[in-house]
């Protein structure tokens, strides 16, 4: 259905685009369009919900760079979560489903966007646009690698290797275990990752469970022994035992280095 311009939809759009201008906040076109505050108000709901412009957040707008020629409008999904971060001077790395994707791991496209950032915690909806925002502290923001999109935004993704972790440490949020250890395997098999590279990963960036259960993986894939001890160094002795997929029941052979009961055949 199209959407029918009135006078003033049209001056927003040309006052902004003449400009450059992609984001809009309440307050900016008072005077520019000479709207009291309530019109200025009125405008952006009646734009909004007629696909015009897209609200990011109470008060904030993206503006396309071009009218509509009919239907609605919606951002992009990198120039909607980059106008979020920007908002809220905050950083963020796409990850989980989106990065597996990316880097080939899993051929199903997600429905949604998921973002490890230093800012927001929960689901937003941006346009046509679903994001799990995940906060994290800033030292979990980090291996990233930037992609330039032909909408000229730059997307920041999680790098392939701390994708492989992430699958590992976040399993139970992105359902990747145990799918994780057949990426890592294969990751391994086609030289895109190295053994080092996984234990400077699994160390910054893993708990204690992600480390005992990739030790488990590296060893069985043949993993040098110096690499392994490293691993070790950083785990004080226990008893307890964690399985090694942790949505079975935790039977099986006891792995004792590493207190990783084999729950399923590797």
């Amino acid at each position: 259905m199209k959407t029918k311009l009135g006078k003033q939809e049209m001056q927003l759009l040309a006052y902004l685009q003449m400009r450059k201008r992609r984001t809009v906040k309440t307050g900016e076109l008072l005077d520019p369009l000479q709207l009291s505050r309530d019109q200025e108000r009125e405008l952006f709901r009646r734009m909004a919900r007629g696909g015009l412009i897209t609200r990011v957040r109470p008060g904030l707008y993206l503006v396309p760079e071009q009218l509509p020629l009919g239907g609605s409008w919606s951002p992009d999904e990198v120039l909607a979560l980059n106008t979020l971060m920007e908002d809220r001077n905050g950083r963020y790395q796409i990850c989980g489903p989106n990065a597996f994707n990316r880097y080939g791991f899993d051929e199903q496209i997600p429905s949604r966007v998921y973002a490890y950032n230093n800012r927001i915690s929960g689901e937003r909806i941006i346009g046509a646009i679903e994001f799990t925002l995940i906060k994290v502290t800033d030292d979990r923001l980090g291996d990233t690698e930037e992609v330039k999109t032909a909408q000229d935004q730059t997307a920041v993704y999680a790098s392939r290797v701390r994708s492989l972790i992430d699958a590992v440490y976040d399993w139970s949020r992105f359902n990747s275990l145990p799918r994780a250890y057949d990426w890592i395997r294969q990751e391994l098999k086609a030289s895109r990752v190295g053994m080092e590279d996984l234990v400077t990963a699994t160390l910054r960036y893993g708990d204690k469970g992600t480390i005992r259960r990739m030790s488990v993986l590296m060893e069985m894939s043949g993993a040098e022994a110096n690499l392994l001890k490293k691993m070790e160094e950083s785990l004080t002795p226990t008893t307890s035992l964690i399985p090694w997929i942790p949505t079975n029941p935790k039977r099986g052979r006891i792995n004792r280095r590493w207190g990783v009961v084999i729950n399923e055949s590797i």
